[in-house]
Formats: C-alpha cells, structure tokens, sequence
C-alpha cells in the first residue's frame, strides 16, 4: 500500500512539473513572438508613412494635398471594411479587447486565429492611412491570439491556457507603450480585476520579456522622451484634485461621444460605413493634419510645450470628432492614445487657466499638468487608476509627480464610475449582455447571454 501511495505522489509530481515546465515555455513563446508581432506592426506602419514621404504620420498628412487627405483615410476604411465583412463571416467566434477580457476571466471563449489576424490586417491598413485610431487595441488582440496559438501548441489544460492569454495581452501592452509595470496593472486592474500569484508571475515575466525584446530594437528610452517637468508645491495637490474631477467628465463624455457615433454609423452597411468614417475622418485631415494617427505626435509636443493654446483647442475638438468618426463607423483598432492627446490638452488648458487666476509663480508648468491630466482621462476611460498613473511615469521617466498623478487618476475614476457606470472595455461587454461590477467580494457576474464558442 505504501509503495502504492508513493507512486501515486510521483505521478502526481511529475504531472505538475510537466504542467508547469509547459506554461513556462508557453509564456516565453507568447511573449516572445507577441512583441515580434509588435515591432512587425510598428516597422509596417513606419514603411507606409516613409513611402509617402513624411517622417511621422502627422507630418505625411500635412505635406498631402487636400485631396489626397480625404481620400488617404476613406480609401483605408473601405479595406478595412471590406476585411471586416470577411471577418464577419466567422460566426462562430468574437473579436475585440472586450472579449479577450471574457476568455480570460470567464474561460469560456477561445481567442479565433483566423479573425485575429483579419482584424489586426484591417487596423493596420486604417491606421497606416491616417485614421484616427490608436494600435494598442489590435496589439493587444494579437498577444492574446498567440496565447491561444500556445494552448494548442503546448496542449495546455483550461487554467494553464487562460494564463498564457493573459500573458500574451500583457505582452502586447508592454510592446505597445514599452511600459512593462502598466502593462502587468492593464491585466490586473482591467483584464483579471483581481490580482494572485498564480497569474501575476507569468503576467510579469512575459511583459519583461515583451519589453526587453522591444528594447533591444527601438531603444530604452520613455516612448515620449524623459521630462523633467519642474517642481510642484504640496498646496498643488488641492489643483490635481481639481483636475482628476475635471478629467472624469472629459472622459464620460468622450466615450459617450463614441457610443453616440456608433449608433449614428449603425444604418450604413458594411463596408460603406467604415469608408463614410474614413471620409468625415479626412475631411478634419484637411483642416487640422494633428488629429491624424493615434494623437503620439502631437501628444508629445504638448508635453515639450510646443503647442500654443489656440491650437490645443482645436486640437481637442478636431481629435474628438475624427476619432469618433474612425472608431463609431467600425474601423478596428483602439482609443488608448486619442484618450491621452485629449486629456492632456484639458490638462494644459486647465493650468493656464490657474495661471490666468493665480499667476505664473503660484502653478507648476502646463507641461506637468498635461502629463497628469492624460492620466486621468484614461483613469475615467478605463477605470484603472494605478495603471494611469504608473504608464504616466513610464511613458514620461518623470517619477516625481506619483502623489499628483494618484490624487488625480483616483478621483477621475471614481467620479467617471458614478456618471457612466462601465468603462471603454465593459461597455463593449456589457452590449453583448455580458456585465459584471468588482467588489471587495470579488468579481460578480450578473447577466450572461453567451455560451463557450469554438476555435476557429
């Protein structure tokens, strides 16, 4: 009976060395080829741009003629459109930040290849053309499609196959914004919604991998150059108090313009939406070339303060409406970095707002309150605090503003909670009858319409 027992334990053992050895290949493979996926997207887009002669994608829009501007975006949303009816026509499966959250949490859907790629291919197209789209959401799409490449590659059980999507999401995070803490507090705040050592380990390690693999290519550098932004007077806290209740609003009402769009695109067929989209997105080309791409270039002269104030006016209302355009008419891709282009331009109007009242001497620069007020718009977008506040500082090297930053992402995501209950990523859940609210009990789920689906 012993010798019975002790083979059983051996079994046992070597069934959980197994398992693990495999996960630990598994999340070095995913993280691997999901920042390789990454710099592929990046170095295409950068071709495309290159081809047609511009250094940036702000800079090839504006030395276009007029015309070319609107037909620039309208062209790539046709494709994109016409890629999306291909996608459409695997039934069996979802695409989507929103559903990459549901077969991770819930374990019950399977990340489709064959769509994935379709719809990183139709994001790809409509961003290289200058619509106004961020890439994080396609990036993120894709890591977690090379997770679900790895549960079937390295058979992994159920538990073992929804760690290796997280990694992958964190990867793809991670290559976007080279951001590795943010992008460990993306999966914890947003994905998971709760945080276990189980998951945390291989979450960490990809997003180390991801980001040193990307590092080894385009450099260590934050993605937005370091800033040294200045000093702040602890009385300054009460001013990003105030800014984080200003950013929540800003927030709620840029996703409800985006929801608003959506349905207002919703009567058009595919493809024709998607190129309608691209068209309103190229005629505020024509006007303001700024608010084309994902908002990175003029995101970053707003925190070198090169960016006069008239400019960052009409840069807000400009990104808005050609986002929405983008985005409402159902061209894929995300809206991380239009969120931070907008906020940031609250953030700086907001300062030289106090400078207006209280003078120079009594605030810190714009330039600081624009990096704080970007962090708190994608705090009231996404409900993750942390998460905004450290991509914050990694995206900037400037780690002396964690108190401002943290007053102002908490009371932006705690206000923007209570006007507009879900964020960027459940509202997409929530439309597909899948909600769920996190509370000091954990996570529950009230409504559920959706059965496990196949892998496609």
């Amino acid at each position: 009976m012993a010798g019975a027992d002790a083979a059983h334990v051996a079994a046992d053992l070597r069934a959980v060395t197994t398992r693990g050895l495999r996960l630990a290949v598994a999340v070095f493979a995913v993280a691997a080829v999901s920042a390789g996926f990454a710099l592929a997207f990046r170095a295409g887009l950068a071709l495309v741009v290159d081809a047609l002669g511009g250094a940036d994608t702000v800079s090839m829009i504006a030395a276009a003629p007029w015309w070319e501007r609107l037909a620039l975006p309208a062209a790539g949303g046709l494709a994109a459109g016409v890629l999306g009816l291909v996608e459409a026509r695997q039934k069996r499966s979802g695409a989507g930040v929103g559903y990459v959250i549901e077969a991770v949490v819930l374990g019950r859907a399977r990340i489709p290849l064959v769509r994935s790629a379709v719809r990183a291919l139709a994001a790809w197209i409509a961003i290289a053309t200058g619509n106004s789209l961020g890439r994080e959401g396609p990036l993120i799409q894709a890591g977690a499609a090379v997770g679900e490449a790895a549960r079937r590659v390295f058979r992994l059980d159920d538990a073992a196959a929804r760690l290796a999507l997280a990694a992958g999401v964190a990867a793809g995070f991670a290559s976007a914004y080279n951001a590795p803490i943010a992008a460990v507090l993306f999966v914890v705040e947003i994905v998971t919604g709760v945080l276990v050592l189980e998951a945390a380990v291989p979450i960490a390690i990809a997003s180390v991998i991801a980001t040193v693999i990307t590092r080894l290519v385009v450099g260590a550098a934050p993605l937005y150059g370091a800033h040294g932004q200045g000093t702040w007077r602890l009385p300054e806290l009460a001013a990003f108090a105030g800014l984080g209740l200003l950013a929540a609003p800003v927030g709620v009402g840029f996703l409800r313009a985006l929801a608003r769009a959506e349905r207002a695109w919703q009567r058009i067929p595919t493809p024709w939406r998607a190129a309608l989209g691209g068209l309103a997105c190229g005629a505020v080309l024509c006007a303001l070339p700024a608010a084309s791409g994902n908002g990175f270039e003029p995101l970053r002269g707003l925190l070198d303060g090169k960016i006069a104030v008239v400019a960052i006016g009409w840069l807000v209302l400009g990104k808005l409406v050609a986002t929405a355009a983008s985005v409402g008419s159902g061209q894929p891709g995300g809206v991380f970095t239009p969120t931070l282009l907008i906020g940031g331009c609250a953030g700086a109007v907001y300062a030289l707002a106090l400078r207006a009242v209280l003078g120079d001497a009594a605030t810190a620069a714009p330039e600081l309150y624009a990096l704080v007020g970007f962090a708190a718009a994608l705090a009231a977008t996404t409900h993750a605090p942390l998460m905004a506040t450290v991509l914050a500082c990694e995206l900037s090297g400037d780690y002396g503003l964690v108190l401002p930053l943290l007053v102002a992402t908490a009371l932006a995501a705690g206000l923007a909670r209570r006007l507009y209950v879900d964020s960027v990523y459940t509202a997409e859940l929530s439309r597909r009858g899948v909600r769920w609210r996190l509370t000091l009990d954990g996570r529950r789920v009230f409504e559920s319409q959706l059965d496990a689906v196949d892998v496609v």
